[in-house]
């Protein structure tokens, strides 16, 4: 992950509150939490851009530069970065607003694979055109 990143790359997916049951006795945020919150993010994404239903099929690595804390509001940025022919890869950061705040801090990002299924549930072409 950059430490670099002034600024979120992508488009505002989701936007979700981080609450006392998302957190540890210290007030962090649990890790797993805020990647279920991208997985979220990017199925809305992928499942607009394939019209239809999507899965995720692997999640590329993922480290934790900042934590998130009890209050934050959790912001999901996606960018489809490329599509094939069943599934698409997208690049997927998640930023925390600070309580009472309007600074704005990377957590972490990662690239998602999303595949597009068909109603029987198998891999199928995602269309053309987004």
């Amino acid at each position: 992950m950059s430490d670099t990143a002034t600024a979120p790359l992508g488009e505002l997916t989701l936007r979700t509150l981080a609450m006392p049951g998302d957190a540890n006795a210290a007030g962090d945020i649990f890790g797993g939490w805020v990647m279920a919150q991208m997985d979220l993010a990017c199925g809305i994404r992928a499942a607009e851009r394939a019209k239809g239903r999507v899965v995720t099929a692997a999640v590329k690595e993922m480290s934790f530069a900042k934590p998130m804390k009890i209050g934050d509001t959790l912001c999901i940025y996606t960018n489809i970065a490329r599509v094939g022919r069943t599934s698409m890869v997208l690049k997927v950061e998640a930023w925390a607003q600070r309580y009472l705040s309007d600074l704005m801090e990377k957590v972490t990002d990662a690239d998602f694979i999303m595949v597009a299924l068909d109603g029987q549930g198998k891999p199928t072409p995602v269309p053309a055109d987004g």
